[in-house]
């Protein structure tokens, strides 16, 4: 906000009078001309006070002025116009700031909103988890630690990892497109749910990492690599879409088929042949721990996919599904959970104690029975079966466990 001051030297009947002895005199117009006024320049947005000080000149030409005898007199109908400028650069400047940080806000806050919802229709908590199956199984893939350490372990595993993670957004958008009324109950935070991305929008980023998948991957020229995206995409297709002789989520025993196989192909086997027989250039075998790796790992497998459905008894109900949840109660499918990790960390300690090496015997069979207390105890003391935030943090909980068993089984000889 500009200010303008407008500043008139008094004239009085007496200085016309005794003709002005002052203003005629030429020191005093010499002085008055060369002099600075300094006055203060308010601004006051949202009642916070900012002060600044401005150095305001004038000019008054000399040849504007003139002494008469008697008076003071102007060039223009004896008058003495003067004009005061304020600097209000700097005032401009305060003004113009909150607008501006409102629109940094602003722009942030939609950057942020954008990302939250990315993270939330990839569902990436889920992808980063298993991701340690298939560093696992690439490990083991690798004869010794000079392989390992290699620039060529490192592109190996990004080329198996880039493509596939486009194929899990597509597994997960796609779900999402064929659950959108049961995620509205179910999951309202989820974007398609929400509203916040339209069916249109979803489309489109479904479609195009699907594609980017098949592509990269015949890129890649890994078969391992190529028939794991295929195989992943047709099953998991197949247990989401509601087409004839599909949507096989409306299964039980299917859906946990489908999502066994898939996920033990996606992040166990195939990353291991991929790693094995493309960049290493090694036969085809499987060595001890990557196939016990490959059974306990398909245990979690199940319990993930049976867990996944606890806290969504509601809405699967109001979709007329029939998930195992639903027909035996959450109480009696939560146990089973419980008690199939357990089973699962026993044919972990069985194998593991007929194992040939002494170190690995001890520690595979220490390490599983310390997880078997674990896991009994968080399910006894940290699980609410009434509360569906207290089991959907069960079903997160699953993820730790394969994160953990995914390193144990690098013990396994």
């Amino acid at each position: 906000m500009a200010f303008g001051h407008l500043v008139s030297i008094p004239r009085t009947s007496t200085s016309i009078a005794t003709g002005g002895n002052c203003w005629k005199s030429k020191k005093f117009v010499d002085n008055y001309c060369a002099s600075s006024i300094s006055t203060r320049a308010s601004w006051q947005p949202n009642r916070n006070l900012i002060t600044k000080e401005y150095s305001l000149k004038y000019h008054i030409s000399k040849n504007h002025l003139k002494a008469i005898d008697g008076g003071i007199s102007s060039t223009s109908d004896d008058k003495i116009q003067k004009t005061y400028l304020v600097n209000a650069s700097s005032a401009q400047s305060h003004e113009s700031e909150p607008q501006a940080h409102l629109e940094s806000q602003n722009s942030f806050n939609t950057i942020k909103k954008a990302l939250i919802n990315v993270i939330k229709f990839s569902r990436l908590y889920a992808f980063i988890g298993m991701q340690a199956g298939t560093i696992s199984a690439s490990i083991i893939a690798a004869e010794n630690f000079s392989q390992i350490s290699s620039t060529l372990f490192l592109k190996g595993l990004l080329q198996f990892m880039v493509p596939f993670f486009f194929m899990f957004q597509y597994i997960m958008g796609v779900n999402q497109l064929s659950d959108v009324e049961i995620d509205k109950i179910n999951k309202p935070y989820l974007p398609l749910a929400s509203g916040d991305y339209s069916y249109k929008h979803a489309l489109i980023i479904v479609t195009s990492c699907l594609f980017m998948s098949i592509g990269l991957s015949w890129m890649v020229g890994s078969k391992p690599l190529f028939w794991t995206v295929i195989i992943n995409g047709a099953l998991m297709s197949a247990y989401s879409v509601n087409f004839p002789l599909l949507r096989w989520k409306r299964s039980t025993i299917l859906t946990a088929l489908s999502n066994a196989i898939s996920m033990v192909g996606s992040f166990n086997i195939g990353p291991f042949l991929h790693m094995q027989t493309f960049v290493l250039k090694k036969a085809a075998t499987f060595p001890r721990s990557m196939l016990i790796g490959s059974l306990v790992m398909g245990c979690f497998y199940v319990i993930i996919t049976l867990s996944k459905d606890l806290a969504d008894v509601e809405g699967d109900k109001a979709a007329g599904l029939k998930t195992l949840a639903i027909r035996l109660g959450v109480k009696q499918v939560f146990w089973l959970c419980v008690s199939l990790i357990q089973m699962a960390y026993g044919i972990a300690i069985a194998i593991g104690a007929s194992s040939p090496v002494l170190w690995s015997k001890i520690v595979t069979v220490l390490a599983h029975l310390t997880m078997i207390g674990y896991v009994w105890n968080h399910a006894v003391n940290s699980i609410d079966l009434s509360s569906k935030e207290s089991l959907q943090s069960f079903h997160m909980f699953m993820f730790k466990l394969v994160t953990i068993e995914s390193i144990l089984i690098q013990f396994v000889r």
